[in-house]
């Protein structure tokens, strides 16, 4: 599997610019080059020939990033999940590689008051200064000592005009973590605050707009196979020892039904997420030959 979509609103296409070796340009590389890469080795498969030792499907789907919510895997696993032994997603460099999932929830919450002019209804409440008190008590939270946890407040907007008491306030805040415990004692202290601010008499609302699920019961050993796998290809063409890390990627899905998963990418680069994102030409000399590598294990 790699992924077509973007972290970019853009509807006109993006210019690539090749300068010094690298190409610049936004999505370049998450997840266009390995996207690239994954097609190139479905053709090379099919110019020389080669025969699955078992069903293989290659997906290039989409909703990875952002608000995405993973439906593109999501939706893979849904209509062929009792079939999968084994789920790979190219994302990212050869640097490293996922193999545990970090889940996340996300919520826009609103907060909507009287309003009114600044100086003719002064005293009345303003949704701004509820917003900021509610994100204030929201990063209170000490986050659990096991796993890695974090949260975040990513937008947060409202109001009409300096002169005006402002009547609604929206923000997006998230938490993640790589343990269901963990993510479930922070949606509680979440939701215990709103609570407290409806109780304030408060007109709080609040919509679920991303939930994605972390590790699930997988076999350590049927994972640990994976690894192997990654490890193996990289290191026969880079001299390279690679370790894992933790990350939210298409793995999520497969992860948290029990199916072993894996990630990573096929090339060097850097500024994924930003408009200065580019990739290293060089490094597509590397990072083509790990990719096939990897997935001529699976063809006679």
């Amino acid at each position: 599997m790699a992924h077509t979509d973007t972290v970019f609103p853009d509807t006109t296409p993006f210019e690539p610019v090749v300068k010094d070796g690298r190409i610049h340009c936004p999505a370049v590389g998450d997840d266009t080059t390995n996207l690239a890469q994954m097609l190139f080795a479905i053709r090379y498969l099919i110019k020389t020939g080669k025969r699955p030792k078992g069903n293989v499907l290659f997906v290039a789907n989409s909703c990875e990033e952002g608000l995405g919510n993973l439906k593109g895997s999501r939706k893979v696993m849904e209509d062929f999940g009792h079939r999968v032994a084994e789920f790979t997603t190219f994302d990212g460099s050869y640097t490293t590689y996922v193999d545990h999932s970090v889940g996340s929830r996300r919520y826009e919450v609103t907060i909507t008051t009287e309003g009114g002019h600044s100086y003719g209804a002064f005293g009345n409440r303003n949704a701004i200064h509820y917003m900021a008190s509610l994100i204030d008590t929201l990063y209170t939270l000490k986050v659990p000592k096991e796993g890695k946890s974090t949260y975040n407040v990513g937008i947060i907007e409202g109001g009409t005009s300096v002169n005006t008491i402002a009547q609604q306030c929206k923000m997006l805040f998230e938490y993640r973590s790589d343990r269901r415990e963990n993510l479930a004692s922070m949606d509680a202290f979440f939701h215990k605050t709103i609570e407290a601010y409806r109780a304030m008499g408060i007109g709080v609302t609040v919509e679920l707009v991303g939930d994605r699920p972390c590790m699930g019961d997988v076999d350590p050993a049927m994972e640990q196979k994976l690894r192997d796998r990654v490890i193996k290809a990289i290191k026969d063409h880079t001299g390279n020892v690679v370790t894992g890390t933790s990350g939210s990627t298409d793995c999520n899905i497969p992860h948290s039904m029990g199916v072993p998963a894996i990630c990573f990418g096929g090339y060097l680069g850097a500024g994924a997420h930003t408009r200065e994102e580019y990739i290293e030409m060089e490094s597509l000399k590397t990072g083509m030959p790990i990719i096939l590598q990897y997935v001529l294990d699976d063809f006679n």
